[in-house]
């Protein structure tokens, strides 16, 4: 019997065919493979060994311990970093070859200095703020930005943005932040700036606006095999990546009425079999999802017994009693046994984001 611990199965062989179809709707284009927050719960180094293997792949991270950790295991990929630029880490993006966010006057202020200094300035790509109000220059900034670039002789690599709604099925504020866009690079080619890249597509836009593709795309949750959202049309078929399992440590026949887990909100309406799943919130699964929830067992959906607790939740078998040792399917597809990430998502008020990158605690995540 097999009472490790939870694992998160990730299918390699679907992650590959994912990107293939993407590639394949977006046609001749390289791709930005998003593998910031540890490649959203699938294990960013695991899913980078695999993309790393593809043709035209650039990887991005959030922060900059997470390219650091790509490069000390052996990936050579181009690497773009979204997190604000720090100046004292100039040094060792032009030592490991990443690419930095440049979002600020400050930014470029300190690409000078440092080139003024002697150093080799680092790759680098221009961010635009044209409708999130989070990291990026101002549009209204934007002559003042290429004049410096022009001034300083710093040569931005790419120039990019990034949309707030392009997952939704209303399209008009995303159709202004592109309007906004164009206009900025236009303006940029128009004073002798040469960007090797243009971005502005994520997942969504991939699927709901194919006029934002440019010559580079990003792309996040899409390549996990989970839609952005439920507004957009799935044109790309995709599997889900993750099989999130747990292991069945007991079982026990219990009386009608018997209360289940704390605060006694689940009682049993007849004799039963309960079963203890050695899995709780601490290592990812949603606790909320016991009031509606399930899990997958031979093909068959099971109604989870009570509150999660930390380290375990319990499952209410009815008359069917299933082997310890066995797993448990939470969500993603493996076997006879698939439950859609977004389903439990929608069901509790959250997004397939937040479930995919809880996943934490003592889950094992294994290749297959």
């Amino acid at each position: 019997m097999n009472f490790n611990r939870p694992k998160a199965y990730i299918h390699t062989d679907r992650l590959k065919r994912n990107l293939w179809n993407i590639r394949r709707h977006v046609g001749d284009r390289k791709l930005v493979c998003v593998v910031k927050a540890n490649g959203y719960g699938h294990g960013a180094i695991e899913v980078s060994k695999v993309l790393a293997k593809e043709p035209g792949i650039i990887l991005a991270v959030f922060a900059f311990e997470e390219a650091i950790e790509l490069r000390e295991n052996g990936i050579e990929n181009e690497i773009l970093i979204f997190s604000r630029m720090q100046p004292d880490y100039l040094p060792k993006a032009v030592k490991f070859n990443f690419t930095l966010n440049v979002c600020a006057m400050a930014d470029l202020k300190a690409l000078a200095e440092f080139k003024s200094n002697g150093g080799n300035c680092p790759t680098f790509h221009l961010k635009f703020d044209t409708g999130m109000t989070r990291l990026g220059f101002d549009p209204a900034e934007a002559d003042s930005v290429f004049s410096f670039i022009n001034k300083n002789d710093l040569y931005p690599e790419g120039i990019y943005s990034h949309f707030a709604t392009a997952d939704e099925g209303d399209l008009s504020y995303a159709e202004s932040q592109l309007k906004q866009f164009n206009e900025i690079v236009e303006k940029g080619k128009s004073l002798g700036i040469d960007f090797n890249y243009v971005h502005c597509s994520n997942s969504g836009a991939i699927l709901n606006l194919p006029n934002a593709y440019f010559n580079l795309i990003r792309v996040g949750m899409l390549l996990y095999g989970v839609p952005p959202s439920d507004e957009v049309p799935m044109d790309i078929p995709v599997e889900p990546v993750m099989s999130f399992c747990g292991p069945i440590v007991n079982v026990r026949r219990v009386k009608a009425g018997t209360q289940v887990s704390y605060g006694g909100v689940y009682s049993t309406e007849k004799d039963t079999n309960i079963a203890v799943i050695q899995t709780g919130f601490a290592d990812g699964f949603p606790r909320s999802w016991y009031e509606k929830g399930y899990v997958s067992y031979g093909g068959q959906n099971y109604k989870i017994a009570g509150r999660v607790c930390m380290d375990q939740l319990m499952v209410d078998f009815g008359d069917k009693e299933p082997e310890e040792g066995e797993e448990v399917l939470f969500f993603g597809r493996k076997d006879e046994n698939e439950i859609p990430v977004e389903t439990i998502a929608e069901a509790i008020g959250t997004t397939t984001y937040v479930l995919l990158t809880d996943i934490h605690g003592r889950t094992k995540r294994i290749i297959v």
